[in-house]
């Protein structure tokens, strides 16, 4: 709590009885994975630390402080957030300061922008494909992968319509 309030954050908006201490060893142990998937350190930290935010959102000069890490580095982070379209920044009417905050559908939105790399993917595998010959083993391993592409393609949208049916039963029965 001690360090929200020094960082000029309405502790009633953390939640007011969350242990600070777990959540940023959570913080830090969730950055960890989403580092390990191909995540920079830092933006994994920012995103996490806005996750785990009840609003969602947070200012750099807040994220600065309950990272413990200098304006710039989270200047970069949320720059990249940004630029992979995991966060956005905001500015209300008659503020000096920015806040960002992560989209309502963030893992949807991370999801969906998937395709089009996936798409990629599969034309740079049958480029791949034509270069070492379709009946190499390089070859078989390409087509093996481009096939895989082909099939995350194809199963994606009924995957996400099927997410956002959970998710409306889910809002339902919370009377959301």
């Amino acid at each position: 709590m001690e360090r929200a309030e020094r960082a000029g954050m309405d502790v009633e908006s953390l939640g007011g009885g969350r242990d600070e201490e777990a959540v940023m060893r959570f913080v830090e142990r969730c950055a960890l994975t989403l580092t390990e998937a191909g995540i920079p350190r830092m933006p994994a930290r920012v995103f996490v630390v806005l996750l785990v935010s009840d609003d969602g959102r947070r200012t750099a000069a807040e994220l600065a402080e309950m990272l413990k890490v200098s304006p710039a580095a989270v200047s970069n982070a949320v720059r990249y957030l940004q630029q992979v379209r995991l966060a956005v920044r905001e500015r209300e009417p008659g503020e000096r300061r920015d806040h960002y905050r992560l989209y309502n559908d963030t893992w949807y939105e991370a999801v969906t922008q998937r395709d089009e790399m996936l798409r990629r993917w599969q034309e740079d595998m049958r480029g791949g494909i034509e270069a070492v010959g379709a009946d190499t083993p390089a070859g078989r391993r390409l087509e093996e992968t481009r096939r895989f592409y082909a099939f995350l393609l194809d199963e994606m949208p009924r995957l996400m319509e099927r997410w956002r049916k959970v998710r409306s039963e889910s809002a339902t029965d919370e009377g959301v």
